[in-house]
């Protein structure tokens, strides 16, 4: 069932809600959240298609805020809300309502999903695109336990995961990050059959692909070990190598769907390592409504990283570190871990001046 409200209020929306379920024969409130979605008309449909899907694992109130832009000064002065009700095989397990913002109630869209949130029930924020650089400075933002971006939809996404970084607040996530956890969980299980200490590792992927540095970020905090990041034609991450001394452990996925794990005195296994739909990302985050401490702990190392190496400038190049540390590809690599600063070190060793200390800026 739809139901079309033009130049309504909050009020009228809650009303219609009441109603459709009162028609349709369910009353209650079965839902366990609320799914408040922030975007533009072009991602709508995709981003609500996605949250439905995910509905049927977790039934929630999807509330969609979309925000229109006015053309002339004085439709921008004028304040308006249109929102579509849907209930019933219209709106996955739950009820969906989609809200249009006209004018200057777009700089107070908080003030209009308020009294749409379900009473006593986690609230969680998705941004799919165009996510704010702050997501719990956000209004819309610090409504929501749970504050979902997605870098890879970003411009600059390296530059959007430094944002993220700097303003960290517990809540935060991106879909970035759990599209890299079966890789996570399949190393960390390569990891306890064998009883090796890992001395580097290598990851491949597209280079502008922020699950990539998110995965090298996390490796260097957990192993404490130098990572470099290698380019590659994808699609996504295509390959993952722990270097040990009794032999390279390596996670290869070359198609984007089957992947081959290759262990030191095992034989080659495949393992299914398929490419999930947004749907499927979606519906993971939805599981836990806690902070994700292992996701701030490799998103605020990898960050420091970068930063260090951007202000180093091609004074520190790759190509001026130990020659065992490096390998020459045809893309540009990060360097990170521990081991980043040993370039530095042996060039200053050479020119006689003192090395500045790891992970420190030249003075301004």
């Amino acid at each position: 069932m739809k139901i079309d409200l033009t130049e309504t209020t909050s009020s009228k929306i809650n009303a219609a809600l009441v109603q459709a379920r009162r028609d349709i024969g369910t009353p209650a409130i079965g839902m366990v959240l609320t799914l408040v979605i922030v975007t533009d008309e072009e991602n709508a449909y995709d981003a609500l298609k996605s949250a439905n899907d995910a509905s049927h694992e977790h039934p929630s109130r999807i509330v969609v805020v979309i925000k229109r832009a006015s053309r002339s000064p004085r439709s921008r002065r004028d304040a308006r809300l249109d929102a579509e009700v849907r209930v019933g095989a219209d709106a996955g397990t739950g009820e969906t309502v989609v809200l249009r913002l006209h004018g200057e109630l777009v700089n107070h869209a908080q003030s209009v999903v308020l009294p749409l949130l379900l009473p006593d029930a986690p609230v969680v924020v998705w941004w799919p695109d165009g996510a704010p650089s702050n997501l719990a400075g956000d209004p819309l933002g610090a409504l929501g336990q749970r504050r979902i971006s997605d870098t890879y939809a970003s411009e600059s996404p390296q530059q959007a995961l430094g944002e993220r970084a700097a303003a960290y607040a517990p809540g935060d996530t991106d879909l970035s990050w759990t599209r890299i956890t079966p890789w996570r969980s399949m190393l960390a299980a390569a990891l306890d059959q064998q009883a090796v200490k890992v001395t580097s590792a290598v990851v491949e992927g597209e280079d502008e692909n922020p699950s990539c540095e998110l995965l090298a970020m996390w490796l260097a905090d957990r192993l404490q070990v130098p990572v470099r990041r290698t380019g590659s034609q994808g699609p996504g991450l295509t390959s993952v190598r722990l270097e040990t001394k009794d032999g390279d452990i390596v996670l290869d996925r070359a198609d984007g769907s089957l992947a081959t794990l290759c262990m030191p005195g095992q034989p080659d296994r495949a393992v299914a390592l398929k490419r999930r739909d947004t749907a499927e990302l979606l519906a993971e985050e939805l599981r836990r409504l806690d902070p994700d401490n292992t996701f701030e702990a490799a998103l605020k190392f990898g960050v420091s990283r970068l930063e260090a190496a951007a202000a180093a400038g091609p004074s520190a190049a790759p190509a001026k570190a130990a020659p065992a540390e490096v390998t020459a590809t045809d893309s540009p690599e990060t360097v990170t871990g521990p081991k980043a600063d040993a370039g530095g070190a042996k060039s200053a060793a050479k020119t006689g001046k003192p090395a500045r200390p790891a992970g420190k800026s030249p003075a301004k």
